[in-house]
């Protein structure tokens, strides 16, 4: 199979465009210099852009004519390069992920990238620049087939006529306006001040740290915050706008995004771990996200992207219907840590809140300030002692673990509370760990590890130390009765296949 012929000029635009602008300002930085033997005037730097767009024009039709790509029954076989050639055979075994994604550009043409992952990859394994949105379902749906064992055969008829009944897709999810609104005002993203360091050199109109405290500093950095806060609820809403989530067969799909829509596809085989994640608003009002983690890669962060099979926002009781969709899980009672550990927070912040305040004496001695400080700079941090105690217990109080039946939870944070569901027969590694503060209150921490480590290990944190111990035989004892009793059925489907072909 070929590319779709507008990729040529697509291509063409993109690369010549980005050429020529290079070679244009390449050619009038040297103009002034003795470097070339010849002057260059102005006619001849547009003409040596025009040059580097005909020559990526050129090369693109030569890529398209060398580039071929045919699924066969054993994977993906892509035939490309112009000069050097290159011919690839991607399993269909590692074939993870099947992203499809569009800008506006490309929607209006007609044209559409294929990104395909494997687990573990540190980049996409292969992509197909630019094919027919058609061609691109097409490819997509194949994969899937062929990764079922399926016969491959592909006719003109619509998805949804082809389809067997069980087939069909099922609409796990959808993301209404209104709960769009409401994540992108609770979306923001605090990485996003970062950007206020970049302020005077960004925004030349905006005074200096200096002036702050002459043009009323606080009304304008609460105004830089707002922006920012405006720029990260535009971002999530063009990120998630039109999320859709659906099931067909064993495969997840999504379809989410504004500027640029991302339709991909994850199988359920894959599934290495569920997250739920709620701030302190969400909590306040019974909202949640979930997110559904595969092998080395959780919602987008894949090197496409585009994966996103999670719920960014729903109630909590909708998000856990859902989430038993993918898992089928109980959510059993989950054990705090010994009340000790609240003991081991509380000193832990007080150490952070002393050796603050020793910094900024040591700052206020060293500098001696031209006008008198009303208040020293080290009693600031000691003034939030008062609250250690309550930080402390807020810490203990969200943090726990459950054993279930089929399934380990673990839940820690209190600012945004992560609970991770961890299916025993996806756990690669459990590991107990005791730091030197922690043997001291006779502690432990217990590590559940997968195959996904993008959303972080499942982690039952500050158990006591023998309750940990037993955790860790516990849930390594699962994992191996639940690794025979799946081989078991195995063996069974295999001896069931048999004595049909017989």
């Amino acid at each position: 199979m070929k590319l779709h012929p507008l990729s040529i000029p697509y291509r063409a635009a993109s690369r010549g465009l980005s050429l020529g602008l290079m070679l244009f300002f390449l050619g009038q930085s040297l103009s002034g210099s003795d470097v070339l033997p010849f002057p260059l005037a102005g006619p001849v730097l547009v003409v040596l852009a025009a040059l580097g767009v005909v020559g990526a024009a050129a090369w693109q039709v030569a890529y398209y004519r060398r580039f071929e790509y045919r699924l066969t029954g054993d994977g993906l076989e892509i035939a490309s390069g112009v000069v050097s050639r290159r011919n690839r055979e991607i399993p269909l075994g590692r074939i993870q992920n099947v992203d499809i994604s569009r800008n506006v550009i490309q929607r209006a043409l007609g044209v559409a990238v294929i990104d395909i992952e494997t687990a573990g990859g540190g980049a996409t394994e292969a992509s197909l620049r630019y094919v027919g949105y058609d061609e691109a379902k097409r490819v997509q749906r194949q994969i899937q087939r062929l990764k079922r064992g399926e016969e491959a055969a592909e006719d003109e008829t619509e998805p949804g006529e082809r389809a067997s009944p069980e087939e069909r897709e099922t609409v796990l999810f959808e993301l209404q306006t209104d709960e769009l609104a409401l994540l992108s005002v609770l979306s923001f993203d605090f990485r996003y001040l970062s950007l206020l360091a970049f302020g005077p050199a960004a925004l030349p109109f905006v005074p200096g740290v200096a002036e702050l405290a002459f043009v009323g500093g606080l009304v304008l950095v609460a105004l830089l915050v707002a922006a920012l806060w405006a720029l990260s609820a535009a971002t999530t809403f063009a990120r998630y706008y039109g999320f859709r989530l659906t099931r067909l067969g064993d495969e997840l799909r999504y379809e989410r995004g504004l500027l640029q829509r991302y339709d991909g596809s994850i199988p359920l085989g894959k599934v290495q771990a569920l997250t739920l994640d709620a701030n302190v608003l969400m909590r306040r009002f019974d909202y949640t996200t979930l997110a559904v983690e595969t092998a080395g890669y959780g919602p987008g962060q894949t090197p496409s992207g585009g994966s996103e099979a999670a719920v960014p926002l729903a109630t909590r009781e909708r998000v856990l219907r859902l989430a038993r969709e993918v898992e089928e899980f109980e959510v059993p009672e989950f054990s705090r840590p010994p009340k000790r550990a609240r003991t081991r927070y509380a000193a832990r912040y007080a150490l952070v809140l002393a050796g603050l305040a020793g910094v900024l004496y040591a700052l206020e001695v060293a500098v001696t300030p031209p006008a008198p400080i009303p208040v020293p700079l080290a009693a600031i941090p000691l003034a939030f002692l008062v609250v250690v105690p309550v930080a402390a217990h807020l810490k203990w109080r969200n943090r726990g673990y459950a054993v279930g039946e089929d399934h380990t939870l673990t839940r820690n944070g209190f600012w945004s509370q992560t609970t991770k569901v961890v299916p025993y027969y996806r756990v690669q590694t459990v590991i107990q760990s005791q730091t030197v503060f922690q043997r001291r209150r006779q502690l432990a921490s217990v590590v559940i590890d997968t195959a996904s480590s993008a959303g972080g290990a499942a982690a039952a944190v500050d158990v006591d130390a023998e309750t940990a111990a037993e955790l860790r035989e516990t849930v390594g004892e699962k994992l191996q009765a639940s690794l025979a009793a799946r081989r078991g059925e195995t063996d069974r489907e295999s001896d069931l296949d048999s004595s049909r072909r017989d």
